[in-house]
This record gives structure tokens, C-alpha cells and sequence, in this order.
């Protein structure tokens, strides 16, 4: 008998108990019948549940790798970088609800047309933004100040990149989560040699780290980094 119970470390994020040992986390789908990514759908009591593939998405890989702080909550207003077609904005969005909302940057254009086509097009609470988030300054408008900055973007920097957007839109003591890609970064340095120099600039920039949790075996040489701003850096 298929079961299913809130994750212990966020009401909004579930795990789906089947026969046997087997589970897998899920979210709540806000758009009930639609799938974003051929993601597996569980129905229990009436409501869908959305398979959430590790494989797939950075931050569910986090999740099953022990993640502690997943800041991300019901009612949260986030700024997430990096959106591409929008398969972990999709969970995201599931998880703010109705009341939250997810500001979506991302720079290529055919993604941001699969973004609005398959999510944001079902989902109010998601907002595209065409923009770079190396210049955070082109959407300053667009977007209010939010409780969470997830970043996610193949470019070197990816630390700055982040505090940059963290200094115009991150509330007093708000969160972050960075994906770092190392092979992104530099490919002649270790992984865990370019995971620390993101660390040190996150701490020049203003935050007290959490976590960092590598992503194997679902992502090579990548790693999530959890961490909380104590003072703004002065800008850029």
C-alpha cells in the first residue's frame, strides 16, 4: 500500500512510501493533471502528488543526500537563477503555493519559451524574467524582496553572481542556495578545491554557510551550498 508523510525538515515536501523499503520525495502538484518533465504522478486520497527525480534536479539531490536546512517554505517569495525550462522551478512552485511566488531569471530564450509554455503558462505563482543574472540591476523592478535566492547558472563567479542579486533582492538574515558546478568554474582545479573558494566568497560577501552537501551520485562534481546572510556586502 502506497503511503505518504510530510519530509521532517519541510511540511511541503513529502515522502512517497510504496511497497517494501522503496520511497521517493515528492511535491504537491499546484496544477493538478499537468506533468512539467514526464515526471511519475502518485495519486493518494484524491490529491497528485509529483515525483521529484533527483536525476533531474540539483536541489532533490540535496534532499536525498541529507540536505538539513531546505529553507524553501510554504508562502516564500524566491528568486531563483538560472530557471532553464523550469523542471525544479516546477517543485518550487509547488512548494510556495498559491501565497509564494518564484521569480524565475534565465537568459537563453528557447528554455524561458519551455519555462512559460510548460510551467508558468499553469502555474501563477511563477514569473519569467528574460534577463541575465550577471546584471541584476536590468530587473530590479520586476522583482521584490524575497526570503530565498537559489542559484543555479553555468558561469564562472557563480558566488558573485549570486551575492550581486542576494545585495539588490535578499531580505535581512534570507537564505541561499547555490549549485555549484565545478567543471563550470575552472576544469584544470578538484572539485572540492573550487567548492571552497565559492564558500570564502560567499563569506567575504556577507553570509554564514550552513552546508555543503556534494551531489553524487545524481550530479558529478557538483555540490549545494546552504547559507544565511548576517550583513549586507555594500553592494557590487
Amino acid at each position: 500500500m502506497t503511503k505518504v508523510e510530510s519530509h521532517p525538515r519541510n511540511p511541503a515536501v513529502y515522502i512517497i512510501k510504496f511497497d517494501g523499503d522503496k520511497w521517493k520525495i515528492a511535491t504537491l502538484n499546484l496544477a493538478p493533471g499537468v506533468k512539467v518533465y514526464d515526471e511519475k504522478i502518485v495519486e493518494i486520497d484524491g490529491k497528485e502528488y509529483r515525483i521529484w527525480n533527483p536525476f533531474r534536479s540539483k536541489l532533490s539531490a540535496a534532499i536525498y543526500n541529507g540536505l538539513k536546512d531546505i529553507p524553501i517554505l510554504p508562502g516564500c517569495r524566491v528568486l531563483y537563477l538560472g530557471a532553464a525550462s523550469g523542471t525544479t522551478v516546477s517543485h518550487v512552485s509547488d512548494i510556495v503555493g498559491l501565497n509564494g511566488v518564484v521569480y524565475c531569471v534565465e537568459f537563453s530564450a528557447r528554455p524561458m519559451r519551455e519555462l512559460i509554455q510548460n510551467v508558468a503558462t499553469y502555474r501563477g505563482n511563477v514569473v519569467p524574467i528574460l534577463e541575465d543574472a550577471r546584471f541584476p540591476a536590468k530587473y530590479r523592478q520586476l522583482v521584490s524582496e524575497v526570503d530565498v535566492i537559489y542559484c543555479d547558472v553555468a558561469q564562472p563567479e557563480q558566488a558573485k553572481i549570486l551575492a550581486d542579486n542576494a545585495d539588490l533582492f535578499l531580505k535581512d538574515d534570507g537564505y541561499i542556495l547555490l549549485a555549484v558546478k565545478a567543471r563550470s568554474i575552472d576544469v584544470t582545479k578538484k572539485p572540492k578545491d573550487i567548492y571552497k573558494q565559492e564558500v570564502e566568497t560567499l563569506k567575504r560577501r556577507g553570509f554564514k554557510i550552513r552546508e555543503v552537501v556534494n551531489l553524487e551520485p545524481y550530479e558529478k562534481d557538483h555540490a549545494l551550498v546552504s547559507a544565511v546572510r548576517t550583513h549586507r556586502s555594500g553592494g557590487f
